[in-house]
C-alpha cells in the first residue's frame, strides 16, 4: 500500500463496509478495505444457473454447505474452519460467518423493510432495551437514498409497520402468487393484512445491473446483479473512482492506539502467508459484522483501555440479540393437484405477513412487548432431496401421489424482536486462540419470556389462518420446542450500542466511538434494538448516513 495514500480504513466489505466505502470514496477520499475471507466474483463464479439435481444429494446442505451445494457463500458458515468460537456452560448460540469478499450480502435473503418509528423508540412505549439516540424521520431521507441506490422493489401499504418510501423511489413488485392470495383471503378473515414484501431485487434495470428474470434462486448469487449483493454494486462502484483498493485475506487482530489512547490503524494477519502486518490510517471503521467488531474491541487492550478498546462503559460485547424464528407447515387440500406451472418469481415470497398488533400491545392486550412477521413459503420449488407426506408404493401410483402434493405445502416462517437481556452477550475465552492466535468470541445465550410468549401467540395465529384454509396443523410445540437458537436467524446485532451517552452506549448516533472520536462502527454492532425486520437495509442505511457525516468532519479538520 506504499503507492496509496489512504485517508480512512475500512475492516469488512459486507453492507456496512461496502456502503462506507462507497459514500467515502464518492466524496474523494481514499478508502482502504481489508476483507478477513477470499475475493469472490459472481460475475465469473456464481452457480446460478446450475440445478439441484446436477448436485450431490440433490443440492440438500451439509456440514460445508449449510444453505445448499450452490448457496453463494464459498468459505463461510455457522462453523469456519481454524477460526472456532466457544459458547458458556448452558449456552448455545451459532455464529455465522461469511469469509468472503462481500459478506453476507452475496447469500442473503434481500427483504429490505424499513424499521418504523415504533422501532426507534420501543424503551419509550413500554420502557425495555434502550431506545436509538434520533428519530425516524431523521433517517426517513437516508432511507430514500439507500433503496434509490440499492433498488428495491415493493409498494408504499399505508400499514403502520411499513413507513412509506417517497414517491418514485420503489421499484414495481412482481405480482402475488396464487398462494399467497389464498393465504391473503384465509388472514383476512381474521383481521390481518398481507402486503407486498419490499425485497433488494431489481424489478427494472439499475446502472449497469439487469432485472431479474425470475429464474435463478438468488441464493446462488446474481452475476447479471439484480440481486443486490456489494460484489456487484457499491464495491466495483467505490473502486471506479480510483478511490478504493481492497486487500482480501486480511485477519484484522486488533485496532491499534498510541500512548494518548488515539487509534492509529490495525495489525492483521495475512492468511495465505501467516505474516502480521500493521497498516497506519487517519480513521478506522470497523464493520466486520456486530460480533466480529466487538471481539476486535474486546482483544484491543492498552493501559489505556485494560476493557478492550471503546469499552469504557463496559458495553462491548453486551446486548447481544437475533431474531427470534419459528417456522410452522401444512398441507393444503385446496392446493392439491393444481395444475404444475412456472412460478418462480425472484425466488422468497412476493407477499408476507406485517406486524398487525402495534395497537393492541398499546392497549396492553397482548403478553408480549414486541412484534414480529411472518415470511410465506407457498408454491412450486425446485423439488430437492427431501419429500414431504407419507407416501406408499411405488411406480406409478407414487409418482402420482408425490405430484399430488407439489405445491400443496404452505410455510410460515415466524421472525420477530427480541429484547436485549443481561444473559445474552459475548465475551472472549480466556483460554481458545484461533489459527492466528487470536483469541475467540464466547458467547452466553438464554431466550426471555418476552421472545417465548411471542412465539406462542406466533404459532397460534398461523395455525388459526391455516384453519381458514382448511388445512390440519394438529397439536403445536411448546415455544421453548419452536423457538429456533440464537445466531440462526443470523442477525446478530447490539455488541457496540450507539446511544445518547457515553455512559451505557459505545458509540454517539454517527457510529463515533466516545472514547475514540477516529473510531467509528457501522455495522449491526449499534443497533440499539433489534426490531423484527431484516437488519441489512438499515445497516446500509446507516452507513450511507455516517460516512456522509464523516466525510463533512474530515473536511472541516474536526477529526
Amino acid at each position: 500500500m506504499k503507492d496509496f495514500d489512504f485517508e480512512v480504513l475500512v475492516v469488512g466489505s459486507g453492507a456496512g463496509g461496502s456502503m462506507a466505502a462507497y459514500e467515502l470514496t464518492k466524496a474523494g477520499h481514499k478508502v482502504l478495505m481489508l476483507e478477513a475471507g477470499r475475493d469472490y466474483d459472481p460475475k465469473t463464479e456464481t452457480p446460478m444457473f446450475k440445478r439441484n439435481g446436477e448436485a450431490p444429494l440433490m443440492g440438500a446442505g451439509n456440514k460445508d454447505k449449510d444453505f445448499g451445494f450452490y448457496d453463494a457463500t464459498v468459505d463461510g458458515g455457522w462453523s469456519v474452519p481454524n477460526e472456532p468460537y466457544t459458547a458458556a456452560d448452558g449456552s448455545e448460540f451459532l455464529w455465522w460467518r461469511a469469509r468472503m469478499l462481500g459478506g453476507r450480502t452475496n447469500h442473503w435473503g434481500r427483504y429490505s423493510l424499513r424499521f418504523s418509528e415504533h422501532d426507534f423508540k420501543g424503551k419509550s412505549r413500554d420502557g425495555l432495551g434502550a431506545d436509538w439516540p434520533f428519530d425516524y424521520d431523521d433517517i426517513a431521507p437516508w432511507y430514500d437514498k439507500t433503496e434509490a441506490l440499492v433498488g428495491v422493489c415493493g409498494t408504499n401499504t399505508g400499514l403502520d409497520d411499513m413507513p412509506p418510501s417517497s414517491d418514485g423511489i420503489l421499484q414495481p413488485p412482481p405480482k402475488p402468487r396464487i398462494t399467497e392470495l389464498l393465504i391473503a383471503a384465509a388472514a383476512k378473515k381474521l383481521g390481518i393484512t398481507l402486503a407486498p414484501m419490499h425485497r433488494a431485487v431489481l424489478t427494472r434495470p439499475l446502472d449497469n445491473r439487469a432485472a431479474c428474470f425470475y429464474a435463478t434462486p438468488c441464493g446462488h448469487g446474481c452475476s447479471i446483479g439484480a440481486a443486490f449483493q456489494t460484489t456487484t454494486s457499491l464495491i466495483p462502484m467505490a473502486k471506479a473512482t480510483g478511490n478504493l483498493q481492497v486487500i482480501t485475506d486480511a485477519m484484522v487482530k486488533s485496532v491499534d492506539t498510541d500512548e494518548n489512547g488515539k487509534v492509529t490503524g490495525v495489525s492483521y494477519v495475512d492468511k495465505k502467508t501467516s505474516t502480521v502486518h500493521q497498516l497506519k490510517a487517519k480513521v478506522v471503521i470497523l464493520a466486520a459484522s456486530a460480533c466480529e467488531s466487538a471481539r476486535l474491541l474486546l482483544n484491543s487492550k492498552s493501559t489505556r483501555f485494560p476493557n478492550g478498546l471503546a469499552n469504557t462503559s463496559g458495553q462491548v460485547g453486551k446486548n447481544l440479540m437475533d431474531s427470534t424464528g419459528a417456522n410452522i407447515s401444512a398441507l393444503v387440500p385446496a392446493l392439491q393437484g393444481r395444475p404444475i406451472y412456472n412460478e418462480d418469481g425472484h425466488t422468497a415470497n412476493h407477499l408476507f405477513i406485517p406486524w398487525w398488533g402495534h395497537k393492541a400491545q398499546e392497549r396492553k392486550e397482548l403478553d408480549f412487548p414486541r412484534g414480529y412477521h411472518f415470511e410465506i413459503g407457498a408454491r412450486f420449488n425446485e423439488p430437492g432431496a427431501g419429500l414431504s407426506g407419507n407416501f406408499q408404493g411405488y411406480g406409478a401410483d407414487l409418482k402420482r401421489q408425490v405430484k399430488q402434493n407439489y405445491g400443496a405445502y404452505v410455510g410460515f416462517a415466524l421472525r420477530g424482536e427480541m429484547v436485549p437481556n443481561e444473559h445474552c452477550y459475548m465475551d472472549i475465552d480466556p483460554e481458545v486462540k484461533d489459527k492466528w492466535g487470536i483469541p475467540v468470541a464466547r458467547f452466553h445465550w438464554k431466550w426471555s419470556e418476552h421472545e417465548l410468549k411471542q412465539v406462542e401467540h406466533g404459532l397460534k395465529t398461523a395455525k388459526a389462518i391455516f384453519a381458514e384454509m382448511g388445512a390440519e396443523v394438529g397439536e403445536l410445540p411448546t415455544p421453548e420446542q419452536a423457538i429456533l437458537k440464537g445466531g440462526e436467524i443470523i442477525h446478530e446485532v447490539g455488541t457496540t450500542r450507539m446511544g445518547a451517552s457515553p455512559k451505557d452506549s459505545v458509540t454517539n448516533q454517527w457510529g463515533q466511538s466516545w472514547d475514540c472520536p477516529n473510531l467509528f462502527v457501522m455495522d449491526g454492532g449499534v443497533f440499539a434494538s433489534n426490531p423484527h425486520k431484516n437488519c441489512t437495509l438499515t445497516i446500509m442505511t446507516l452507513a450511507m448516513r455516517n460516512s456522509s457525516w464523516l466525510s463533512a468532519q474530515l473536511k472541516q479538520g474536526a477529526i
